[in-house]
């Protein structure tokens, strides 16, 4: 028990002392922690200051290393000016570029300094040779691209209008582009006055690349108008001598120029479209560098001062050939309108479509500080009064024209009626023209309606039978003029265009029936101009109903007013040439005979009937020699027309003569003797007749 207590209180005595060694310890480890802290304390700052110390040695060694370079290179000068005055060659415009920017460098290093001033000129004027070179060479693939022969312009895949052929055949092709691309980027980052105005070669540089840039619009610009200009004088010859070996007859000629009409707008579409395009590649292909200091929309769209100066000097030639087609144009119009309205109107519409874009052109070269804005002079916009003042005059003209051809011409001419006999049953020349004339106009029908709209409705007779009122209003028509019959639509609004445009179609078909009647009973024999009078009427009518684009522009009452003088002039047909030879067998006296029964007067009935056999068969022979010379309906397109007569002059003479010669034989025998042809033999010559 003793031996246990002694090792219990000398356990406590070492877990004393051990206490206080654990107290000494952690004192001594507190002194440590302060110490450290105000050591790292102090050396934190030089540490900071060290690692700046690095990084500036750091920077001064590759300093010493640029400069050891940039020595080199020096030494190496003559080696680069040899490479620069060979000029870049083929597959090295690579070298060539980092010589210049060595070349570039040596001036940054040496230009403060102004003992080396006369190895710095030396160097300019070797950044100089260099960029006349590359000039030079930029300008080499240009002329190239710009002086082949005018391309193919036809569309050269499906669905490809003559606009996209004419951009794809003219404007530079994509080896051209890829070659030009890295050169003016090179140039672009070359010293100008405007970005390095201390650089000893500044000024000379821009000036060699102003040239550069206007030498590359006019090259362009006299290739896009070389190449258009074939083109456009194909267009103008189109419009005068037409698209056939042989000239258009008149009544063809006058529709047929609207497509011409259509080939100048698309001449001048495409015109626009290569001028867009070429734009496009100015800016992208330009040596200088686009400005793009102004925030002004208009500066941003031409690229500022020098883009817009260069972009006027590539529309001059352009802009001069565009006058020139449409002055040629437009003489040709002044000289025959009759012939080249729709010439004029398929134009106009064409420029009144495509002026938006024309004006957006033109704006390209209008920029602050430019001296080259073309915006107060423009052709096309100068064009457009002087097309609407010949569309305004084609429509009076027309009705003039129409109104003229019933006129007796001079004895040599053939009388009136185009120059055709007097027994001459053929369907005249303003008929047909008149047919394609209103045919036509739904193609046009836009710059149609807005002409008509100013010329005022109902002016186009230039005063004749109606009160010309204000630009746009309608002219009250007096009793002796045309009635509209039942048009509606009297007041304006949305339709007014529309509206208008069918009172002059039916004022032009209601002249061409006047002018139709006054022929026939004028300048032709009363039978002739019967059958005359019916074929013209018929043919005008049926064309009229049965054109899907004529029946566009027609209205219900014009097809009526035609509908009821092809009645008339049927009717007119059967009195001229069939009542004298059915008066023949009828039982009414003969004209200034003096009466009596059927078959009575002093030869008794076989007397009378025979003198009517006779008569019946005499006028029938002239009848049918009378058909002989004029046809009936024989136009194309007449068949139903014609067939509908045949059965009619058979019901009408065949029926009859049989009941004659029934009435003839029950009073009298023997006057089948008198009979020459029978009816059915008098049927198939009838039918012979109209076959």
């Amino acid at each position: 028990m003793d031996d246990e207590t002694a090792e219990i209180e000398l356990l406590q005595q070492n877990l004393h002392k051990t206490r206080q060694l654990s107290k000494k310890m952690t004192t001594i480890l507190d002194s440590f922690d302060t110490r450290i802290a105000k050591l790292e304390k102090s050396i934190l700052p030089l540490y900071t200051a060290s690692q700046i110390l690095n990084r500036r040695r750091a920077n001064i060694d590759r300093t010493l290393e640029k400069i050891d370079d940039v020595a080199t290179n020096q030494e190496d000068l003559s080696a680069e000016e040899s490479l620069i005055l060979r000029g870049p060659q083929p597959g090295q415009l690579q070298l060539y570029k980092e010589a210049m920017e060595r070349l570039n460098a040596n001036i940054a290093f040496k230009g403060s300094d102004p003992s080396e001033g006369g190895e710095v000129g030396k160097i300019a004027d070797l950044i100089t040779t260099g960029t006349k070179r590359l000039a030079q060479m930029y300008t080499k693939i240009v002329a190239e691209s710009s002086s082949s022969p005018p391309p193919s312009l036809q569309p050269t895949s499906p669905g490809a209008s003559a606009a996209e052929a004419l951009v794809l055949g003219i404007t530079l092709d994509p080896q051209a582009i890829s070659s030009l691309t890295p050169i003016a980027r090179f140039l672009r980052t070359l010293p100008v006055p405007g970005t390095h105005p201390n650089h000893p070669a500044a000024g000379e540089i821009g000036r060699i690349l102003g040239e550069t840039l206007k030498g590359y619009a006019e090259m362009r610009g006299g290739y896009v108008a070389k190449c258009m200009d074939a083109m456009g004088k194909k267009v103008v010859i189109d419009a005068s001598e037409g698209r056939d070996s042989a000239r258009r007859s008149t009544d063809s000629e006058r529709g047929g120029r609207k497509r011409e009409g259509r080939e100048f707008g698309e001449w001048v579409e495409g015109l626009v479209g290569v001028v867009e395009e070429e734009h496009r590649l100015l800016l992208l292909l330009s040596p200088l560098a686009p400005s793009s200091s102004s925030t002004s929309n208009s500066a941003s769209a031409s690229g500022g001062p020098v883009i817009a100066a260069a972009f006027a000097s590539f529309l001059q030639p352009i802009l001069r050939l565009f006058g020139s087609v449409l002055s040629s144009l437009v003489s040709l119009m002044k000289r025959r309108l009759e012939v080249y309205g729709f010439l004029a109107l398929a134009a106009y519409e064409s420029l009144l479509s495509l002026q938006p874009l024309w004006e957006q052109v033109i704006s390209y070269t209008s920029s602050p500080g430019s001296s080259s804005d073309l915006t107060a002079k423009n052709e096309f916009k100068d064009g457009l009064p002087v097309l609407r003042s010949l569309c305004l005059r084609s429509f009076p003209e027309f009705l003039a024209d129409i109104k003229l051809a019933a006129l007796p011409k001079t004895p040599g001419a053939g009388g009136a009626g185009g120059g055709q006999s007097e027994t001459s049953t053929r369907v005249v020349g303003f008929v047909g023209e008149t047919v394609t004339y209103i045919s036509k106009i739904p193609d046009v029908q836009g710059a149609v309606s807005a002409a008509l709209l100013a010329l005022g409705d109902g002016n186009w007779k230039m005063g004749e039978g109606v009160q010309v009122g204000a630009v746009g209003k309608r002219a009250q028509p007096t009793p002796s003029s045309s009635a509209y019959g039942g048009m509606d639509g009297e007041e304006e609004g949305p339709d007014e265009g529309r509206e208008v445009l069918e009172h002059y179609i039916h004022d032009v078909i209601s002249t061409a029936l006047a002018s139709l009647t006054t022929i026939s009973k004028t300048s032709r024999r009363p039978a002739f101009g019967a059958i005359f009078l019916l074929n013209n009427i018929a043919y005008l009518r049926i064309h009229l109903i049965s054109s899907p684009t004529a029946s566009l522009v027609v209205s219900k009452s014009t097809l009526d007013l035609l509908q009821s003088n092809f009645r008339m002039a049927k009717a007119g047909y059967y009195d001229a040439n069939f009542t004298p030879l059915m008066q023949a067998i009828s039982d009414a006296p003969p004209p200034g005979g003096q009466g009596g029964s059927t078959f009575g007067g002093l030869g008794g009935a076989k007397g009378g009937a025979k003198d009517k056999f006779i008569r019946f068969y005499d006028v029938f022979d002239e009848v049918v020699e009378r058909h002989r010379i004029g046809k009936v309906l024989s136009e194309e397109g007449l068949e139903n027309e014609r067939h509908v007569v045949e059965e009619e002059v058979v019901s009408l003479v065949v029926p009859s003569l049989r009941r004659f010669i029934g009435k003839a034989g029950a009073k009298s025998k023997g006057v089948q003797k008198y009979v020459k042809k029978t009816p059915e033999e008098i049927e198939s010559e009838i039918r012979t007749l109209f076959g």
